[in-house]
């Protein structure tokens, strides 16, 4: 009897080892974000939306990536056509569509040799009705750096 609580606690000590040696090998092992890539990645979401909200459509348009892929939860996928057809319409609204950045939400990991993901919640304002609608969303975008310049390559927009 006594050696069957040896095995047992012998089986026992093998399976924490393994188990606590499982743990720490899955421990992250990705590269930290640098300071320079935040800023970056952070200038260049001021620069796509300051011409989304003054409806700066060539500057818009020309920081995407021509393989866009546009992930919504409630529209699907969206090629790189569909969206700026989208966009050109909304556009061209009366409602005067803007987005604000919600302070302290942006994320930015690096992607080895490619760029980075950016992590949000952003807040959607607009006229209907005579009156100010505000949505808040969040967000994931993959930037890829193209000689020297950031472009969106995927967009996920959730939580509609």
């Amino acid at each position: 009897m006594k050696k069957i609580k040896q095995v047992k606690s012998y089986i026992i000590l093998v399976l924490l080892f393994l188990f606590t040696n499982v743990v720490i090998a899955q421990e992250k092992k990705i590269s930290p974000t640098s300071q320079e890539l935040y800023n970056e990645i952070e200038a260049s979401d001021t620069i796509i939306f300051n011409a989304f909200n003054t409806q700066n459509f060539v500057l818009f348009k020309s920081m995407f990536t021509e393989d866009l892929e546009w992930f919504q939860d409630n529209g699907g996928l969206l090629s790189y056509e569909t969206v700026f057809k989208n966009f050109e319409n909304m556009f061209k609204n009366e409602n005067k569509l803007s987005r604000k950045l919600v302070k302290g939400s942006l994320e930015v990991h690096p992607i080895k040799d490619y760029g980075a993901i950016e992590i949000g919640i952003h807040e959607f304002r607009h006229i209907e009705n005579g009156k100010e609608e505000i949505g808040t969303f969040k967000f994931v975008m993959i930037w890829k750096k193209i000689n020297n310049q950031w472009k969106i390559s995927r967009v996920i927009s959730y939580d509609h």
